[in-house]
C-alpha cells in the first residue's frame, strides 16, 4: 500500500516539469533552443552529483553500466532535451507537454516486453482512455473537427510546421531513457547516474549552441528569467529527474510511468496562472479522461483480480 507521503513524491516530478515547461516556454526563443537546453541539464547534473556523497552514496559509474550509461545520456539527456527545446519554440508548454507525455503508452508496450509487466484489461483501457484525454487536450480544432464531423482534412504542413514532430521525438526518447534507465543502475546508484547522465549529456548541446550562428553565445535575460531558467534546472530538472529515475529503477515501470499523464494537466494549470490561458471544454474534458486513466492503470491489479477471483470461483462451481 502506497503512503500518502510517496504518493506525493511519485506525482512530484510531473508536477516539476509541468512547471519547467512554462517557465522555459519564453527562454528558448530569446536565448536558443540548444543553449537553454545546456543550462537546464549542466547545473542540475552538478547538483545532484553534490548531494549525492552528501546522501551517503557513491559518485562512480560501475564499469559493468558503462554501454548502457552513455546510451542512456545520449538518447535521455542530449537528444530529448535537444528535441523538447526545440519543439518549444513552436508549440509552447501547454500542447508540447501534452504530446510529450504520450510516452507512457510507449513504456508500456517495452515493458511488456522486456521487463513482463502485466498489463490486464483494465490497465489496457487506462491507457486508451489516456490517449484519448491527451488527444483532447493538445490536437489541434482543425483536425478534431476532420475526424469527429467530416470538416476540411487539414493539409500535412499546418499539422506539422509547430513543432509537434519535435516533441513527438522527445517522447520517444523519453520513454527509452524511462527503460534504459534500469539497465544503466543494475550496479551503479540512480541518483548519481542521473547526475551525470546530465552534466555529460550537456556538453554536446553547448558545443553545437557554439557553433550556431543563429544565436549569440550568451543570452541577454532579466534577473527574472535568469530565475525561470534556474527554476526550470534545480527544481524542473535535479529536482523532478532525481525522484523520477529513483522511483523508475525501483516501482513497476508501467504504472509510474502512467503518472506522466499528469504532467500536461499541470503544465495547462501554470500557463493560465502565469501567462492567463483558459482550457477549452473539450480540454476539461481531456483533462477528467487523464486523470481516470491514471487511476486505472496504477489501481490496474487491484480493480482486476476481484473480477479473476469471481471468474474462478464459477469455474470451480461450473465443474462441481
Amino acid at each position: 500500500m502506497i503512503s500518502l507521503r510517496q504518493w506525493f513524491l511519485m506525482v512530484l516530478p510531473f508536477a516539476l516539469w509541468g512547471t519547467a515547461m512554462a517557465a522555459m516556454a519564453p527562454l528558448v526563443t530569446s536565448g536558443g533552443p540548444l543553449l537553454v537546453a545546456c543550462l537546464r541539464l549542466f547545473p542540475a547534473g552538478l547538483a545532484l552529483l553534490i548531494a549525492v556523497p552528501l546522501l551517503g552514496r557513491s559518485l562512480f559509474i560501475a564499469s559493468g553500466d558503462l554501454v548502457w550509461f552513455f546510451v542512456f545520456t545520449a538518447i535521455d539527456a542530449s537528444l530529448f532535451q535537444m528535441f523538447l527545446a526545440k519543439g518549444l519554440v513552436e508549440t509552447g508548454a501547454g500542447l508540447g507537454s501534452v504530446l510529450i507525455d504520450s510516452q507512457p503508452l510507449i513504456v508500456a508496450l517495452l515493458a511488456r516486453t522486456l521487463f513482463g509487466n502485466e498489463i490486464n484489461p483494465i490497465g489496457w483501457i487506462g491507457l486508451m482512455l489516456g490517449l484519448v484525454g491527451i488527444i483532447c487536450l493538445g490536437s489541434p480544432p482543425e483536425l478534431l473537427n476532420h475526424w469527429l464531423l467530416l470538416g476540411e482534412s487539414p493539409s500535412i504542413d499546418f499539422l506539422w510546421n509547430h513543432g509537434e514532430l519535435w516533441m513527438l521525438a522527445a517522447a520517444l526518447a523519453m520513454a527509452l531513457g524511462t527503460v534504459l534507465i534500469r539497465f544503466a543502475c543494475k550496479e551503479s546508484d540512480p541518483v548519481a547516474v542521473t547526475g551525470w547522465h546530465m552534466l555529460i549529456g550537456s556538453i554536446p548541446l553547448l558545443i553545437w549552441h557554439v557553433f550556431d550562428q543563429n544565436w549569440s553565445l550568451i543570452p541577454q535575460w532579466n534577473p527574472y528569467e535568469w530565475g525561470l531558467m534556474a527554476y526550470a534546472s534545480l527544481f524542473g530538472s535535479a529536482l523532478a529527474y532525481g525522484l523520477f529515475f529513483w522511483f523508475a529503477n525501483r516501482e513497476e515501470i508501467t504504472s509510474f510511468s502512467t503518472l506522466a499523464f499528469l504532467t500536461p494537466v499541470f503544465a495547462l494549470a501554470t500557463g493560465g496562472l502565469w501567462l492567463g490561458e483558459r482550457l477549452a471544454q473539450l480540454q476539461w474534458i481531456g483533462v477528467i479522461l487523464v486523470l481516470i486513466s491514471v487511476f486505472l492503470v496504477s489501481q490496474r491489479s487491484r480493480l482486476w483480480m476481484p473480477i479473476d477471483s469471481s471468474t474462478n470461483e464459477l469455474s470451480e462451481e461450473t465443474d462441481l
